[in-house]
């Protein structure tokens, strides 16, 4: 068999940026990879050698695309991080955007101009990808108004369109709603097979590993290990077996007395002539504790931002929030003292390297970003949180330098701070390594053990969810 990747004794010549040990690796074709590994464990530095991103100082990596021709690495390599914000991160960003649709520029482009652009490498592919990924409806859909998981089957659909030889991506599987990732798997396969394809997954969680993968890569303490045939690969941890039985939500809904924190009376949502929300009906209580659950695209992130006062659509309708009517004169930030959040545009959308304990400060204020000095009950409230997060030691470490776990910890430590009423969490645990998602979820089934707290937990995976979740929701897409 030829070797695809090759490097021997790699040491990269930035000091800030080696590795614990030298990189040793030779990839064979016809091997799949899963690259696996706790949060910050050297998973995304390894990405950046194999990119080229940090050149090695000895032996540089030494692609071969073919038995007898050498191509260009950028022509033949593609790498998906789910990192990416929507469309170009140029500082206008602002989270209430997404929501604002008559303030979009009419030169923002749209999902199927973006598409478009990129030819097909071979025929029939597009038809197969978009059918795969529901691509059709969302064609004349402003890139910036989609939600978290179509942006992920836009961003797959546009790179598996160029059949690259490599694909490296970054926990492809987050954010997709099990129909997706069943036929993301598949077409992995197919394409593996087809094409000739060599997929490097990186995964946070070793429970994921899809089974077209043949071999496994485990990286521990910034230190590359050698690589393990899949059929001999012990995982570290099995979820099941450390979640126990999954939570069964109550059958029935009762009103026992307790203050409504929201009440959305046939709430309608539309978008042009796209309907994501339709005569939607919800209660929730004081105390309560809910999964909200659907399909991708079906308003999951619409309905949480009424909640949250972010969408102008939420004046239109028959909405009350903490007992007031919404539009009755209260002001946004009236409402978002109330509330802690954390989501995967937010992740995205939060690009201020500044020290970790200032972007958990800024949930006090509800800011991106810090504007004033905290006082210093208020930064030993912050240290609190980041303790027990597992965080503290990185107090101090600026937020862009940290890893995407490490930066998911901040965003959720700065979603607590505040000690809020109600605690509003989408897709919480993306990037998580699995101890990592079982001290979360203590974290949260903790805090809601006081009754006057109330949770919504958006996720796709049912064992993500805490054992205190009592009602669940779940949205289809229309």
């Amino acid at each position: 068999m030829g070797v695809v990747i090759d490097i021997k004794d790699g040491v990269v010549r930035n000091p800030v940026w080696r590795m614990a040990a030298p990189v040793n690796l030779t990839v064979e074709d016809g091997m799949q990879l899963a690259v696996v590994g706790d949060n910050a464990a050297g998973k995304t530095r390894l990405v950046e050698i194999l990119t080229q991103h940090y050149p090695l100082l000895l032996n540089e990596v030494r692609y071969d695309f073919s038995p007898s021709e050498r191509t260009l690495v950028s022509d033949n390599l593609k790498y998906i991080t789910f990192r990416d914000s929507y469309g170009e991160n140029d500082g206008t960003y602002y989270l209430q955007q997404r929501w604002n649709q008559h303030d979009i520029d009419e030169n923002t482009p749209t999902v199927g101009q973006l598409l478009e652009k990129i030819p097909e490498a071979v025929p029939g592919l597009r038809k197969r990808l978009y059918k795969m990924f529901h691509m059709e409806h969302l064609q004349d859909e402003y890139i910036i108004s989609i939600s978290s998981g179509e942006l992920r089957k836009f961003q797959l659909t546009r790179v598996l369109m160029t059949a690259p030889r490599v694909l490296i991506m970054d926990n492809p599987y987050i954010g997709l709603d099990a129909e997706a990732r069943a036929l993301l798997t598949d077409l992995f396969t197919t394409m593996v097979h087809e094409f000739h394809l060599l997929c490097i997954l990186i995964l946070s969680r070793d429970d994921m590993i899809p089974g077209f993968v043949t071999h496994v890569l485990p990286v521990e303490g910034l230190e590359v290990k050698p690589l393990v045939p899949r059929d001999e690969y012990e995982p570290r941890k099995h979820w099941r077996e450390s979640h126990g039985e999954l939570f069964k939500p109550s059958s029935t809904i009762t009103d026992d007395g307790r203050p409504e924190i929201l009440r959305f009376n046939n709430v309608t949502i539309r978008y042009g002539q796209r309907t994501i929300l339709k005569n939607l009906n919800w209660v929730v209580h004081k105390g309560d504790r809910w999964a909200l659950r659907g399909e991708n695209g079906a308003g999951k992130s619409t309905l949480l931002s009424l909640v949250c006062a972010d969408n102008p659509q939420g004046y239109a309708c028959d909405i009350e929030l903490f007992g007031r009517k919404r539009g009755s004169g209260e002001s946004i930030w009236e409402i978002k003292k109330h509330i802690g959040y954390v989501s995967p545009e937010l992740h995205r959308a939060y690009q201020k390297d500044i020290p970790a304990i200032d972007i958990v400060a800024s949930g006090l204020s509800d800011s991106v970003g810090l504007y004033h000095r905290p006082r210093p009950e208020e930064r030993a409230q912050c240290q609190e949180w980041m303790q027990r997060f597992g965080i503290e030691a990185i107090s101090d470490r600026t937020f862009l330098k940290l890893s995407s776990g490490e930066q998911r910890l901040c965003l959720l430590a700065r979603a607590f701070v505040k000690n809020p009423d109600l605690l509003i969490l989408d897709e919480p645990l993306h990037g998580l390594d699995i101890g990592r998602c079982l001290m979360v979820q203590r974290i949260i089934d903790d805090y809601c053990k006081d009754p006057e707290k109330t949770l919504i937990m958006v996720s796709h995976y049912q064992e993500e969810l805490p054992p205190c979740i009592t009602h669940e929701i779940f949205l289809r897409r229309n």
